[in-house]
């Protein structure tokens, strides 16, 4: 029912603490340690107090203790906390919310607003704001851990307050009018020497300027060059590469805040910080990573084999003296939380700040393709380059990649997007992961979490690809043969296994990129060989049984376009009645009325003229069949259209009825027709 629309994307809110994942478990009695566990957070003791919190944080890690600690009111026995004299128990405190925060989701941010959790969080976070101030100099660090608590207590409020605010708006308004946008970029000053502090910043950033238009003017030129410093920041760790990404995202959302004289420059930037990112093969780092790992944990194991050595000669001599030392792995101090907390594993966050990096920076490109139209003004200062043309290449497969920049931003941003090899780099991470990567991941417990990370990466790409079809015009395209390339690039995703996908999240974006481009060729008469008919319609079989309705409203249309372009052909006859018969059934059985609407339109575009589809429909006796379900079809969008579908949906399937009937007339029309 007409063109496909680029979709937006809106960034994920959760963020558990460290590297841990929330996780759901089998459900027991979970009562007793909950409430032993909250009484002990009015214990006067600090050492108390902070085991609990870890203890909370831990558990609130598995979705099935959440509702437990929720009916005894965990936030409000954990928010004082955040501002309690210890600040060891102020940063436990704040990542126990924090997990509650992620591994709750949507309905539990709202419940901790509701309960007043920003009042404490909004006040912790101004007193850190100072403290890095007033500890630049002497920051406050436990000597036996060499650890900064301002910083530390920092990071996991400003995470906490991500969380919230990407859930619900209250907090989002509440962070407008309480100014914590000067706290939380005093946080994002200590990006050169507490990347994971800055990069905590930059989501929380990223999350309150997504269509927050109260927040622009709190973005001053200080506040602007804080993060123009960043972006211009020259460190080359996984980590930076994520930090500057999504400050470039953040720079986005506030473009209205830049002087329309550096937005040219401002768009470059931003791109070029995307460039880098999508340069890097991600398949690559994990095989190189996951080797530094390996090397990493056999010197260590060598080394503590040499110091368990030398300790047992110790422990000879000491034995003869009539000493014996007690191991000091076995002191433990009562209610020691070293076991809550996470294991070193550098190579690991280097490799999952790469996949967030490069997914962050696909879906802003395609949050860019969206966006209203600029006006020329606006534009007027953008440096086009001529180098553009060092770039229109020819094929994908040949290596020079497709050219394709978004006409909803000007000529001189479209160049931009080609100076930058965005769309090259896009292409790139449409393909499938590298096998020997995927093989590590598989067989490494902590590393698996990372097969989705990569999936998902290249379903963004897709994604991207698929808005740039939308909006760009076929000479930025690279042309007929470089459309015919990617066509055929992308078939090969669908039919190079031996089964074909059920993934929903890679059938949805290969199926929309699928979908935009060959509506492009029929638009341009270029010629469709990507497929055969039997793989045309065992896509199509696959995919209308795809929960997600979406995907089935693109395979019908695919089949419709394909269909629309053999009608014009000799010899197709076969094939149509095959097409035909399979959108007949699923205009009637289909459960959804928007499917079974664009069935009906495919329907209209493959049986609309042609001697080829004239004889299949009369074959597949198609006027008769539409003349039976015509009335049919008008009484389902009188009873289940109102409540179920929007305003648009119902317009469209008003349009599709007319149709129907127009259809009808048109084909009786063509039976009195004398041959």
């Amino acid at each position: 029912m007409g063109k496909s629309r680029a979709r937006r994307f809106r960034r994920a809110p959760f963020s558990p603490t460290g590297s841990e994942q929330c996780r759901n478990g089998e459900s027991g009695c979970e009562d007793e340690p909950a409430v032993e566990l909250l009484e002990k957070l009015q214990h006067p003791s600090a050492e108390l107090r902070e085991y609990a919190c870890a203890s909370i944080s831990k558990l609130l890690q598995q979705k099935h203790v959440i509702p437990v600690f929720l009916q005894r009111d965990v936030v409000r026995c954990l928010g004082p906390l955040l501002m309690d004299h210890s600040l060891a128990v102020r940063e436990t405190a704040a990542g126990a919310l924090r997990n509650l925060s992620a591994c709750g989701g949507f309905e539990v941010c709202d419940d901790m607003v509701t309960k007043d959790i920003m009042t404490p969080l909004v006040a912790l976070l101004k007193e850190c704001s100072t403290g890095l101030d007033a500890n630049q100099a002497s920051p406050k660090k436990c000597r036996e851990m060499n650890k900064n608590y301002t910083e530390d207590i920092a990071n996991e409020a400003i995470n906490l307050l991500w969380n919230v605010c990407e859930c619900n708006n209250t907090a989002v308004h509440i962070f407008n009018k309480e100014g914590c946008l000067e706290a939380v970029l005093q946080c994002m000053k200590k990006f050169s020497t507490n990347v994971d502090l800055a990069i905590s910043v930059a989501n929380c950033l990223q999350a309150v300027t997504e269509d927050n238009p109260d927040l622009l003017s709190s973005f001053n030129a200080s506040a602007q060059q804080i993060l123009e410093t960043v972006m211009l920041c020259s460190e080359s760790t996984m980590k930076h590469i994520l930090l500057r990404t999504l400050i470039a995202g953040t720079v986005w959302n506030i473009k209205d805040t830049i002087p329309p004289g550096s937005l040219g420059s401002m768009v470059n930037a931003i791109l070029k910080i995307f460039s880098e990112s999508l340069a890097i093969d991600a398949g690559e780092m994990i095989i190189r990573m996951n080797e530094a790992e390996r090397n990493r944990l056999k010197l260590a194991a060598e080394a503590e084999t040499e110091e368990n050595t030398s300790d047992a000669v110790d422990n000879c001599v000491s034995e003869d003296d009539g000493m014996k030392e007690i191991p000091k792995e076995n002191v433990r101090r009562e209610n020691d939380i070293s076991d809550l907390l996470p294991f070193d594993t550098w190579e690991l966050n280097e490799v999952t700040a790469l996949l967030t990096a490069q997914q962050t920076a696909l879906e802003i490109i395609v949050n860019m393709c969206c966006s209203e139209d600029p006006s020329d003004d606006e534009w007027e200062e953008l440096s086009s380059s001529d180098e553009s043309d060092l770039f229109m290449e020819n094929s994908y497969n040949e290596g020079g990649g497709l050219l394709m920049s978004p006409l909803c931003l000007s000529d001189e941003v479209n160049s931009a997007f080609l100076n930058n090899l965005i769309p090259k780099k896009i292409l790139e991470k449409t393909a499938f992961p590298n096998n020997a990567a995927l093989d590590i991941c598989m067989h490494n417990a902590s590393w698996k979490p990372l097969i989705k990370k990569l999936n998902a990466v290249q379903c963004r790409a897709l994604t991207c690809l698929h808005s740039i079809l939308l909006v760009s015009d076929i000479d930025c395209l690279g042309g007929a043969s470089a459309l015919q390339s990617l066509a055929q690039h992308l078939s090969q995703l669908v039919f190079s296994k031996m089964e074909l996908p059920t993934d929903t999240e890679f059938l949805e974006a290969i199926t929309s990129a699928l979908r935009a481009l060959l509506q492009t060729m029929a638009s341009k008469n270029i010629s469709q060989q990507c497929m055969t008919p039997e793989q045309l319609l065992a896509l199509c079989e696959a995919g209308i049984h795809s929960s997600n309705a979406t995907v089935r409203v693109n395979v019908v249309s695919i089949l419709g376009i394909s269909g629309s372009v053999l009608a014009k052909g000799q010899d197709t006859s076969e094939t149509l009645k095959m097409i035909g018969k399979f959108l007949l059934e699923v205009a009637m059985k289909e459960s959804s009325l928007v499917v079974a609407g664009e069935a009906l339109d495919a329907l209209f575009d493959v049986f609309a003229d042609g001697k080829e589809a004239e004889k299949a429909a009369v074959q597949i006796k198609l006027l008769p069949a539409l003349k039976e379900f015509q009335p049919v079809f008008k009484m389902r969008i009188r009873k289940e259209g109102k409540g179920k579908y929007s305003t648009d949906q119902l317009c469209v399937l008003d349009n599709v009825k007319m149709n129907l009937r127009r259809f009808i007339v048109y084909q009786e029309t063509l039976g009195k027709t004398p041959t």
